[in-house]
């Protein structure tokens, strides 16, 4: 539906997106993560043709957005945008949502019918007399994807939709997103630099980095599989090693990482100087040597670091590599585990991402 090949924006002398190819296929989810300030909102501005590009070309449904400024005006007429921070219009809520469609000369009662839906779609009944300068943070942001829904728009663009809201307001919000998507078969493109959110909600996902395209993939792609140092970091992979497989017996090979060998799933022969990458949510620590698990790998140390996040335990553990682990802090209790700690940490050869080196 929407196609962007070899796109570069500048302002002035500052380049703020360069060489940027995808595409984005009809009734998708697709996220753009990455950290503030790398271009996420000029890549939806550009999609909602406000800015063109300095180079390069964007198609949607095969058409050029380089047209007259009257086209322009219908390709917005196609999407629905919700900025980080809407604004409340003066007047009620019933005025601010029914805005697009008084744009549009719809009919009174065609209005009052779509306002109604789309307060409901966004769990706002009985809101429409309501101030809406005097709505919570959640309850306005609400109030502004349904003035986006109730044009009801072919492409949704949302910018970091749901940034500064408490838990409660992010999860209906992120809920309501899932249900259009599912129901109306809505094209959503959505910003943000929360990594969870982007994979609990993206059918793919665009990692940007450094102003440019760092990956484009499912979920288990980018979160598992990632193709660089910069990409993986950004995801949250903080087991990241430089190592040379030692051997490699029917796929099944063993990779040297300063003296301490791990063994992984990959194709790469013998000799190859490797990058090995492993989520921190895959290692499982063990007390003693467990000669019953399935896990190829189960390496002794110590723990060095303990963290509390919440629900969970951030733990570093020298086993001759450094190890970053994260675990439940039940489980955390129930092994009775303390920095100092001697105990192994185990993980499947599955559990790790092999890349080969570049020569």
């Amino acid at each position: 539906m929407i196609e962007f090949s070899h796109v570069s924006k500048s302002f002035g002398e500052k380049n703020v997106l360069n060489d940027l190819t995808f595409r984005i296929e009809k009734g998708e989810i697709f996220t753009f993560i990455g950290p503030s300030g790398t271009g996420k909102t000029t890549i939806l501005r550009l999609i909602n043709v406000l800015e063109l590009p300095t180079s390069g070309s964007i198609l949607i449904d095969g058409k050029d957005t380089r047209v007259s400024e009257r086209d322009k005006v219908a390709l917005r007429r196609r999407m629905s945008v919700v900025f980080q921070k809407p604004a409340a219009l003066r007047g009620n809520v019933f005025q601010n949502v029914a805005l697009g469609l008084k744009f549009r000369n719809t009919q009174s009662e065609e209005i009052q019918r779509r306002v109604s839906e789309a307060l409901g779609l966004v769990g706002l009944e009985g809101y429409a007399e309501r101030k809406a300068t005097t709505l919570s943070g959640g309850e306005l942001q609400r109030v502004a994807i349904a003035r986006a829904l109730v044009t009801k728009p072919e492409i949704l663009l949302l910018d970091e939709p749901t940034a500064n809201l408490d838990p409660a307001s992010t999860e209906r919000i992120e809920n309501l997103i899932l249900s259009l998507s599912e129901k109306f078969g809505t094209t959503i493109i959505l910003s943000t630099h929360d990594m969870v959110q982007g994979q609990r909600l993206a059918t793919r996902i665009a990692v940007i980095l450094n102003r440019t395209l760092g990956q484009v993939g499912d979920s288990h792609e980018i979160f598992y599989q990632p193709k660089n140092r910069e990409v993986a970091r950004m995801v949250g992979v903080d087991n990241i090693f430089e190592g040379t497989v030692v051997s490699n017996d029917a796929g099944l090979a063993t990779i040297d990482i300063n003296g301490t060998p791990v063994i992984a799933t990959c194709s790469h022969l013998q000799g190859s100087r490797v990058t090995v990458y492993m989520r921190p949510e895959d290692i499982i620590f063990l007390v003693g040597k467990d000669g019953k698990s399935s896990a190829r790998n189960e390496l002794p140390g110590t723990i060095t670091r303990v963290t509390p996040m919440g629900p969970n335990m951030k733990m570093k553990m020298d086993a001759g590599i450094t190890l970053v682990a994260i675990i439940t802090r039940r489980s955390y209790d129930e092994l009775g585990l303390s920095k100092g700690a001697s105990v192994y940490a185990s993980f499947k050869a599955s559990a790790i991402h092999v890349v080969k080196n570049e020569e």
